[in-house]
């Protein structure tokens, strides 16, 4: 589980088999240390205004046309209760490298945030989060992301961060934690997700596997892969089943969204930029 508060790294997203996992795990295991925590159910409260501004805008550039982009969220590790850990957090992402700023604080405390505007802590952290906050006219609740994580670390790099995200999925109603961690799956298989998180360039053993794997990296957003899916969907059946006591999309033919793309770019075993 991560408790850092404030960093500046690049992250990069891989989209995977399970069986693309197991084979990374077992090439590169001896360079690696896994998170002490597990594996863990990670929930996350997407913030925005009222018109969505926030995953809108983040939708529809490309990086290249508008290399600045920011998210506001609050994530838990788990269901949370009102006295349970919390991290309310801004994460911002400029020409590939994400700067992220966050604050742990209460459920309580965080939902009195929310709904009056009342500061958790008097921290320079905090402050930043709360100008951007205003600046967006307080954004609330909008979307909902859960999913089961893994970390492993790099023993001789720490900075180093392995992560595989499974079962990914959301909804858009009941935007609060008393309701578990239900949602639509946002791929219709077994597909997990890699994330690569580094201060600088990629170690060689690590370049090595993914190349011998063809593991490649794609432009990818689980908030913006929902929010596509979700309001740009074709009407077809579907199916659910139940899971912490809530209805849960079935995989099987999830409908394709139109306009979103997977866009790939050559590994370079340099650079450390897959």
């Amino acid at each position: 589980m991560e408790n850092t508060y404030t960093f500046k790294r690049k992250e990069n997203k891989y989209l995977i088999t399970p069986q693309q996992q197991s084979a990374l795990l077992e090439m590169t295991g001896e360079h690696l240390r896994e998170d002490e925590f597990g594996e863990s159910t990670v929930c996350n409260i997407y913030l925005d205004t009222p018109s969505n501004h926030l995953i809108r805008e983040s939708i529809a550039v490309t990086e290249e046309d508008r290399p600045y982009k920011e998210k506001l969220r609050i994530r838990a590790y788990g269901i949370p209760e009102k006295d349970d850990k919390v991290f309310i957090e801004l994460k911002k992402k400029f020409k590939g490298i994400v700067y992220k700023r966050r604050i742990a604080t209460t459920l309580s405390k965080a939902e009195s945030y929310l709904k009056e505007g009342r500061l958790p802590e008097e921290s320079q952290i905090m402050k930043e989060i709360d100008y951007t906050m205003r600046r967006y006219g307080m954004p609330q609740p909008s979307a909902m992301v859960f999913y089961e994580r893994k970390a492993w670390f790099d023993k001789d790099q720490p900075s180093l961060r392995i992560t595989f995200d499974r079962n990914t999925r959301y909804r858009m109603d009941d935007l609060s934690y008393e309701y578990g961690s239900s949602g639509k799956l946002l791929f219709p298989d077994d597909t997990r997700i890699l994330e690569i998180k580094a201060c600088g360039a990629y170690p060689l053993w690590l370049c090595r596997a993914l190349e011998d794997l063809d593991i490649r990296k794609q432009t990818f957003s689980k908030i913006a892969t929902a929010f596509k899916k979700e309001y740009y969907k074709e009407k077809k059946d579907e199916q659910y089943i139940r899971i912490d006591n809530r209805e849960q999309l079935l995989p099987g033919h999830l409908p394709r969204v139109p306009g979103v793309r997977v866009r790939m770019r050559a590994s370079c075993l340099l650079c450390g930029e897959l």
